[in-house]
């Protein structure tokens, strides 16, 4: 399986997390919509996706100058940072700031030393800074006229329901609600990471995420939300930045671990209450069996070293539907290895 790097640019809100199982599931809909897309129709393209998939994808994540910005593993903060030798009332207040620092830098050209250096994690306005001074003087103009001080924030929009032929709400109608969105710094760029099956091109891929990007992805997509650019991509050796000497999975999207693959395992627990979409949206049964995944981010301690020689974990999520028996979930999600020390292995 090759894997690669595609650049994304946010030019709306969007109303769904950029997370991997949804977007695999935005990408299998564009195989539905035109065969043309991957050649071949999405029943073909899943015929055996539960021992070979045809691709893999990651959440979507900040994008640096020299790196990624990918979520802070889901593991306790004593074991990523060593509280040793510092009295009570001083880890209170360290505990604290360190809970804060969300992001973990990987250096797209260096290996990961390991999981507990300090100096690879920083908080929401550090990783606003190191964006910022990034863009060009302009950018940098308008971020400060507009009081700009986060990656990302959220943003509720007013809406109302208006009548187009008066272009008014109508005698008595007045009933405004809202939408609830995230929104991205200006000139924001964001990775994703995909795993393609030797017979899937990336041409394939960047045709779909342009579809996606111009229709708009997830929530609220006919008002305006989740519209992207697809910038650019590289080929990428996911093993070349992860740590030497590894023993454990750091993960890039939701998963469903294998059986008996794992020892230790830290993991936010992630429930996907899935809906159809298109027609089976209005269909009698429109919305999917819960699945409950880790959450991007995991640590999963492995029991044997020959999983390093797969470039994914996971496993495919069938009958999640009673609507659609065919209809599958993305329990997959690529990887970067890496060295816990102390781990159980």
């Amino acid at each position: 399986m090759k894997t690669y790097a595609i650049t994304i640019k946010p030019i709306s809100g969007f109303g769904t997390p950029l997370k991997g199982d949804t977007l695999f599931g935005h990408i299998c809909w564009q195989a539905a919509y035109d065969e043309g897309v991957f050649g071949m129709s999405l029943s073909k393209l899943l015929v055996d996706y539960a021992t070979n998939p045809f691709l893999v994808i990651s959440s979507a994540y900040p994008k640096l100058n020299d790196g990624y910005a990918l979520k802070r593993p889901d593991m306790p903060i004593d074991m990523l940072f060593d509280l040793s030798n510092i009295d009570t009332a001083e880890i209170i207040k360290e505990r604290k700031k360190l809970k804060g620092k969300r992001w973990m830098f990987v250096n797209s050209g260096k290996r990961i030393a390991g999981l507990q250096s300090k100096e690879m994690y920083f908080n929401d306005n550090e990783l606003f800074e190191k964006i910022s001074i990034s863009k060009s003087a302009e950018t940098q103009r308008q971020l400060r006229k507009k009081s700009v001080r986060s990656f990302v924030s959220d943003f509720t929009q007013p809406h109302n329901t208006i009548n187009r032929l008066r272009g008014t709400t109508g005698e008595g109608q007045f009933a405004p609600y809202a939408v609830d969105q995230t929104v991205y710094m200006p000139d924001t760029e964001l990775i994703i990471f995909i795993g393609l099956r030797d017979d899937i091109k990336i041409g394939q891929v960047i045709k779909a995420l342009k579809q996606i990007g111009d229709s708009g992805f997830g929530k609220d997509a006919s008002t305006g939300l989740g519209r992207f650019e697809v910038k650019g991509h590289n080929e990428i050796d996911l093993s070349v930045i992860g740590s030497e000497n590894p023993n454990a999975c750091y993960t890039l999207a939701p998963c469903v671990p294998e059986k008996d693959v794992f020892g230790d395992m830290f993991f936010t627990p992630f429930t996907r209450f899935g809906r159809h979409g298109d027609v089976l949206a209005k269909s009698g049964k429109p919305f999917k069996n819960p699945v409950i995944m880790a959450d991007e981010g995991a640590v999963f301690i492995v029991n044997k070293s020959d999983i390093f020689k797969k470039s994914y974990i996971g496993t495919a999520v069938l009958n999640i539907s009673k609507a659609e028996p065919n209809a599958v979930a993305q329990g997959y999600s690529l990887y970067i290895s890496v060295r816990m020390e102390g781990a159980n292995e």
